[in-house]
């Protein structure tokens, strides 16, 4: 059997998708490539499937909150990074006949956090993306077990967004109690 030789990510994503592509990053031999959020599912299965490509693992999905930062401003080109929405989430998957890994980028909008799922191409994605949908609020669309993972049913928020309230009482431990009542304010007699 013949393995056909490695081909070029970039290219044949620029080459099947267009204006799909939004951006591309290389930095420190690392490649990301932005996909606008309805075409994810299409572009994970093409880097998947490609002939010289093969991009067959699914390493990991983590999501960005870039609040406060300038996003959805003019990219002008000279940017250290492309934010046109709040929220990113980034697909990390491996070429293992090729021994190459890549990023595929998708940004999620701040008012409705939506994206299609990534399950139909990488069934792995099912936990990951429910993380992100438990601790981030983006919600994604046609995913085969949307129930929350790691949050009770009735909390309220997400406690991985950058504007998320932050706890103001440190848990005592047994190491720490009496540094923790020395700051309490008990009521005096």
């Amino acid at each position: 059997m013949e393995i056909p030789a490695a081909r070029d990510p970039v290219q044949m994503a620029r080459d099947a998708f267009g204006e799909g592509i939004l951006h591309v990053k290389h930095f420190r031999g690392e490649t990301t490539i932005v996909v606008a959020a309805e075409r994810l599912p299409e572009a994970l299965g093409f880097f998947r499937a490609s002939p010289g490509l093969v991009y067959n693992m699914l390493s990991d999905v983590s999501a960005v909150d870039y609040y406060p930062d300038d996003y959805g401003a003019a990219y002008d080109g000279n940017q250290s990074d492309y934010r046109p929405e709040r929220y990113g989430v980034c697909y990390h998957i491996l070429s293992m006949l090729y021994n190459r890994r890549l990023r595929i980028k998708a940004f999620a909008d701040e008012a409705d956090p939506r994206l299609p799922t990534g399950t139909t191409v990488f069934p792995a994605a099912n936990w990951l993306e429910r993380e992100i949908a438990d601790m981030m609020g983006i919600a994604f669309e046609e995913h085969p077990d949307p129930r929350r993972l790691l949050m009770p049913e009735d909390w309220h928020g997400h406690p991985h967004r950058r504007d998320y309230p932050l706890g103001k009482e440190t848990v005592a431990f047994s190491f720490n109690v009496e540094d923790i009542h020395a700051h309490k304010p008990f009521a005096k007699d």
